[in-house]
Parts: structure tokens; sequence; C-alpha cells
């Protein structure tokens, strides 16, 4: 995938897997690994950003497995930002989309 691309819908996909569920770092890098190459040097940064943003906030949960793990949970302000922010999406993704056809070029392809 075009780094540039992923750069820029990174933030959405990791707000979108824990809009309905908290998760770990790992869960998360896991997650968003099934759809993108992603390492922890990428996701924990832009953890930090969204947590310093207060769009998520952070709590120590026990493991089974080992130490307390940190939990990344979406607050209100980070749930509004999500609706925006997957608006804003779709409707890049539709003018995108709809400038490609225009163009006939998907024909081509």
């Amino acid at each position: 995938m075009n780094t540039q691309f992923k750069k820029g819908v990174l933030e959405l996909i990791v707000l979108l897997s824990i809009a309905d569920m908290d998760k770990y770092g790992y869960q998360l890098i896991s997650e968003v690994g099934e759809i993108m190459d992603v390492n922890e040097g990428t996701i924990y940064p832009l953890l930090k950003r969204l947590v310093n943003d207060e769009y998520c906030e952070t709590y120590l949960k026990q493991s089974a497995e080992g130490p307390a793990r940190k939990y990344y949970h979406l607050t209100d302000s980070g749930r509004i930002y999500l609706k925006v922010l997957t608006q804003e999406w779709l409707k890049f993704a539709d003018t995108v989309n709809n400038f490609i056809k225009e163009s006939g070029f998907d024909d081509k392809i």
C-alpha cells in the first residue's frame, strides 16, 4: 500500500478499532496489521498523540498472562472526532472514486 495513503487513513482505522471495544497497544497493532502493514513505531506515537489531544484515555488492567496492560478508550470528544473524520473520509473517497470513474481510467486497468 502506498505510504502516503496509509498515513492518511491510519488514525481513522485506529479510532474505529477502539470505538466499540477498548484495546491495548499490541492488540491494536495486530488488528490494524490485518488491514495494512504497521509496526509499534507507527502505532504507539499515534496513540500518544490521540491521548494528548484528549480523543483517547488510558487505564491499566491486570493480565493473566503477565504485567498489567495499558488499554485505550475513546473519550466523548474522541467519538465526535471519529464521526467528523469518518464523514470527511467518506466524502474524500467518494470524490476521488468519482473522479477516477469520470476520467475513464478505471476502464483501462
